[in-house]
This record gives structure tokens, C-alpha cells and sequence, in this order.
């Protein structure tokens, strides 16, 4: 049995922001496919008016599968995760491990094929910096959410996640923030 598509679909009952009061539940299913087209819009960007080489739709593809591993380990809280070195070490070793199970549950000819794309951090690293640009953004468009919905508990994490991409002075992401982001904020009548 290839089980890898069934687990997949499971990652609609993983919910995010576990130590977070949320207003509205976030699962990894839709956060993969929010940060997939995150991935694909940075990658253009970069590629149509940066001079960048990254494929959008590879970009994309790794990104929709990025989290594939909360399937088996389900999804740690940032706190928690990288509280300490030991801690970060062995949740590495466990999301690892977590990759590889669910490149097994794949015929043997796709199997190389999907193990490429679980490891793209390995395999292709050239796309971790936007895919990883891509799932910062989407978290804070989380906050910018929740705070609209009058939900403070995101306040800090909005402030810290915004630093983060800030940070990363990647130009593509610069853009993306100073042409998209507001919109977030906005409700359905003010984007119309």
C-alpha cells in the first residue's frame, strides 16, 4: 500500500498555533497551499525583476510539501522547538526521520522522485531562503488576522515575525511586503 497521499490529506486535522488563543483555526493544509503560492509569488518576483534563476513552480512544489513532516510529528511550537540547542537538535533528528517514513510510503518509482522534493533543503537548498521567506510571511499574515479579528495575543509575534522577514533582506521579499502585505489587513470592502 502507498500510503503517502492519505497522510498527506491528514494535515488538515494538524492544527498550528497550539500555545496561541486563535480566533480562527489555522491547519498545515492550509498553511502549506498559503505558503506554496507565497513560494511560486516570491520565486516571479525574484526571477521577473531581480535577475533570479529559481523556477516559481518549484518553488511552489517544495513549499506545498514543506511541513509534510507534522504528519508523523505533528506541529512543535516555535517556542518550544528552538528553546534550546539540544531540543532544535532532536526535533531535527526526529523531522528526519519523519522524511524518510513518508518517502517510503511511496512506490519505489516515485520514491526517489517525492524524497527529493520532502529534502529540498538538501537536495536543492537554492529554494529554502524563499520557501522559508514564504512560510514567515504567511504566519504573519496569521497575526495580522487574528489582530483584526481583536485578538492581542498575536501582537508580539506579528512584531517579532515582521523582524524576522525584515531581516532576511532578501529584495523579493522586500517587495512582496511593500506591494501585498497591507492587503491583509484590509476587510472585504476595502479591498473591492
Amino acid at each position: 500500500m502507498a500510503d503517502f497521499f492519505a497522510f498527506i490529506n491528514r494535515m488538515k486535522y494538524i492544527n498550528r498555533w497550539g500555545l496561541m488563543r486563535n480566533t480562527v483555526p489555522d491547519d498545515l493544509q492550509e498553511h502549506c497551499f498559503q505558503t506554496a503560492a507565497v513560494a511560486h509569488a516570491l520565486a516571479l518576483i525574484d526571477a521577473k525583476l531581480f535577475g533570479g534563476e529559481l523556477v516559481p513552480e518549484k518553488a511552489a512544489v517544495y513549499a506545498l510539501y514543506h511541513d509534510a513532516p507534522e504528519t508523523i510529528t505533528g506541529d512543535m511550537p516555535t517556542p518550544v522547538k528552538y528553546h534550546n540547542e539540544k531540543l532544535r537538535d532532536s526535533y531535527k533528528e526526529l523531522e528526519n526521520a519523519a522524511r524518510e517514513r513518508l518517502a517510503g510510503m511511496v512506490p519505489e518509482e516515485l520514491r526517489d522522485d517525492y524524497r527529493a522534493i520532502i529534502n529540498f533543503e538538501e537536495e536543492d537548498s537554492a529554494y529554502a531562503p524563499i520557501v522559508k521567506a514564504a512560510d514567515k510571511i504567511t504566519a504573519y499574515i496569521k497575526c495580522v488576522e487574528e489582530e483584526n479579528s481583536g485578538n492581542a495575543d498575536f501582537k508580539s509575534a506579528r512584531e517579532s515575525i515582521l523582524k524576522t522577514i525584515t531581516g532576511m533582506e532578501l529584495p523579493c521579499v522586500d517587495y512582496f511586503m511593500k506591494h501585498f502585505a497591507d492587503s491583509f489587513g484590509k476587510t472585504l470592502d476595502e479591498m473591492r
